[in-house]
């Protein structure tokens, strides 16, 4: 991502955190920063390998706890180590991230919903509801990035 867009993400994310936790589990807060996912012309949005990369890497982590959040048996410290792996990724993203405008600003509403879901899996309460945010934005990653490899969560 460009740097004037990583301080806009980050401005964003701050402002929008509030109302994304105050959101029910299955918000995934589009409408409270005005933006919608769209497809470009029809066709999904390219991806970079760095962005393959980072969504894979949380899309593995979110995956291996599937189970364990379903049955309501992830702990506080399990839910807090994937906030952080989610948290991680998407610094990868920002960092190495290189697309063109229009698919950037696209791929900052993803990113908004797993920061959301990262931040409520961190805190006290309602941590399975940022697990469901983050599932939900890796499949909306699915349904509007172009990336052959990449699989939705089944759940």
């Amino acid at each position: 991502m460009k740097p004037h867009l990583l301080t806009a993400l980050t401005v964003l994310s701050l402002a929008a955190a509030p109302a994304f936790a105050a959101g029910n589990a299955h918000d995934h807060g589009h409408e409270a920063h005005g933006a919608t996912l769209q497809l470009n012309a029809g066709k999904k949005w390219e991806t970079d390998a760095a962005l393959r990369k980072a969504m894979g890497e949380i899309r593995q982590s979110m995956a291996a706890s599937l189970h364990a959040i379903h049955e309501n048996k992830l702990s506080s410290k399990a839910y807090g180590g994937l906030a952080k792996q989610v948290e991680g990724a998407v610094g990868e993203i920002v960092a190495n991230c290189k697309l063109p405008p229009a698919a950037d600003t696209q791929l900052h509403i993803v990113v908004a919903d797993l920061l959301a879901g990262a931040e409520q899996m961190a805190g006290k309460a309602k941590r399975m509801d940022g697990a469901v945010k983050v599932i939900g934005a890796l499949d909306n990653y699915g349904k509007f990035f172009d990336d052959p490899g990449f699989q939705p969560i089944a759940h």
